[in-house]
């Protein structure tokens, strides 16, 4: 069986669509559509169904796609044994990522990997912690960091790194000159918060029980679905968020935005590496996993 027909499978499959399918894998649509015919004629058995402009995976396909993934990850599994062996790592390793430290912590510690091994290639998904852990329950995503520790006894997970989560506001809100306020002085005060699901909310809930303060008290004025948006939000006055440190200092910096201290309230948030339980790593993935623990700790 081709594998290229196997991967074009795969990727029509996840995108749902054989013009991205196309597009992802630098091949036009007919090719894609005629690797597809093939495939489904050596197994005998439709895998897509075509209903007009949505792609839809038949019962059959669905099935044949966990074991088509598994396919192509043990292939790539023993090329890069085989590059091991030879005394280089080269391949590609696809990484899932949250916000944070997808966007703010993990891109130098790429850069610094693949400067001592040029020839890797690494793909990395940003999403929130459900999206990600999602993908790496359903074999997309070899391994993940998240902001939150996701309880699933399906996945492996431990502690790599950590953040602060700090209030900011507008510098021209009364706050900006106060510095410190106290945690029931958020009630009434216009919120900006992430989407359900991102790792931060998650965080900021568990945080705020354990000083006795529910949420819901909060009068939300915008739900967000990325940090980037709650930061121009707030530049915008819209109102006022915490949100991850990592992402606001260059604004505190250049006084884009202020920072203010919530009286006896530290709001630190782990990052989390997250593994599907009993999935053997790559040589690729281990080693980026080792050098990124190292680098972390030194």
């Amino acid at each position: 069986m081709d594998i290229r027909r196997l991967e074009v499978f795969c990727k029509v499959f996840e995108l749902k669509s054989f013009t991205k399918a196309a597009e992802a894998l630098s091949l036009s649509q007919p090719t894609v559509s005629e690797h597809i015919r093939l495939l489904e004629k050596n197994v005998g058995e439709i895998l897509i169904d075509r209903l007009g402009r949505e792609v839809v995976p038949t019962p059959a396909g669905r099935v044949f796609y966990g074991y088509a993934i598994h396919i192509i990850q043990i292939l790539q599994e023993s090329m890069q044994a085989l590059s091991q062996f030879k005394g280089r790592l080269e391949g590609r390793l696809v990484l899932g990522a949250s916000t944070i430290p997808g966007t703010y912590i993990l891109p130098k510690y790429i850069g610094s990997f693949r400067s001592s091994h040029p020839a890797i290639r690494i793909t990395l998904k940003i999403g929130d912690t459900r999206n990600i852990v999602d993908q790496i329950l359903d074999g997309e995503l070899e391994a993940g960091i998240v902001g939150y520790q996701w309880n699933d006894n399906r996945l492996l997970t431990e502690e790599i790194f950590s953040d602060e989560l700090v209030l900011a506001v507008h510098p021209r809100h009364p706050w900006a000159k106060q510095k410190r306020i106290a945690l029931s002085e958020l009630i009434d005060e216009p919120f900006i918060l992430r989407e359900k699901g991102s790792g931060t909310r998650m965080v900021l809930r568990n945080i705020m029980e354990e000083h006795g303060f529910d949420l819901e008290r909060i009068s939300v004025v915008a739900e967000m679905g990325s940090t980037e948006a709650v930061r121009q939000a707030i530049k915008a006055a819209i109102g006022v968020s915490i949100l991850s440190g990592q992402a606001v200092d260059d604004d505190f910096q250049r006084g884009n935005l202020s920072r203010v201290e919530i009286d006896n309230v530290r709001f630190s948030r782990p990052m989390h590496l997250a593994l599907r339980k009993n999935r053997q790593l790559t040589p690729l993935c281990k080693a980026f996993l080792d050098h990124l623990k190292r680098e972390v700790n030194s």
